[in-house]
């Protein structure tokens, strides 16, 4: 009845529906955000945030990232959407064909600890020019596909953590259940902070989410359950790869590895070196 409602108060908005499929449903969640923050902070998200993590560790892939753009406390610019979601896509793809060789090379006996020249299954190659096309296929993996991967993945994350503020302190709380999600998500962050070798783009983006906290603070504004499942989850990464660093620090096969003034070794390259290595 209130559809018919609706249509009867706004002849054109039939013909305007036929013609504009998602305007009705963009105009009903962009109505249900604004009613959201008039009546005051948004309830735990623990669907979401229980399928983003399993579905994070399942499939290595933020697959849910639509539905946490979905329900976002603010409304994101379209257009910004729409690219971070077409790089995102084709940052992923590329992601998993380098991977997907890349594992298989494993099999036939490639060492992720030392670089693509050094391996000696690559060193023997003939001719010699199938090196130049190995070192491609590792670049577009480990550093085209991973930009394009993990910008759009972390500005999505930040932009939602930037709706997740209360002016009401008792709402800054977390319940039982997001305290257990907060271990398997901050490990989760901490595979692709070290795998994925993004520490300069993870360590912005928490300075990014602190700042801004220290900002907010400023008009007696404070994180919502949400928000503060995000940032204790990045903040748990951080110890993570402190620990991870501190641990390896003294590895000198791993330091030739990964030389200069960052030092974060991949999961990986670890399991080549000190794992399969022994059997």
């Amino acid at each position: 009845m209130e559809a018919a409602a609706r249509r009867r108060q706004h002849p054109g908005a039939a013909g305007g529906a036929a013609a504009q499929p998602g305007a009705s449903f963009l105009q009903a969640r962009h109505s249900a955000i604004k009613a959201d923050e008039a009546a005051g902070t948004a309830p735990f998200h623990l669907d979401l945030w229980f399928y983003f993590t399993l579905q994070n560790w399942i499939l290595d892939f933020g697959r849910p990232i639509a539905m946490l753009m979905e329900r976002s406390p603010r409304t994101l610019p379209r257009a910004m959407i729409y690219l971070s979601i077409i790089t995102f896509v084709m940052g992923a793809s590329i992601h998993l064909v380098g991977d997907s060789v890349n594992h298989r090379l494993l099999f036939s006996g490639y060492q992720h600890h030392l670089s693509v020249r050094e391996n000696p299954i690559i060193r023997n190659l003939k001719p010699e020019t199938l090196i130049d096309s190995f070192e491609l296929l590792y670049y577009y993996d480990e550093y085209l596909g991973h930009s394009m991967w993990y910008i759009p993945f972390f500005l999505i994350l930040f932009m939602y953590f930037s709706g997740c503020f209360t002016p009401t302190k008792a709402e800054s709380s977390m319940p039982g259940a997001a305290l257990l999600l907060v271990v398997p998500s901050g490990l989760y962050y901490w595979y692709l902070v070290t795998e994925g070798q993004i520490f300069i783009l993870f360590i912005f983006t928490f300075f990014a989410m602190l700042a801004l906290v220290l900002h907010q603070k400023r008009k007696c504004l404070f994180l919502d359950s949400n928000g503060l499942f995000l940032f204790y989850s990045f903040a748990l990464t951080l110890l993570l790869v402190a620990l991870w660093v501190a641990w390896l620090w003294n590895d000198p096969v791993l330091r030739k590895k990964y030389p200069g003034v960052i030092y974060v070794p991949e999961p990986w390259a670890f399991y080549t070196l000190h794992v399969s290595s022994r059997h």
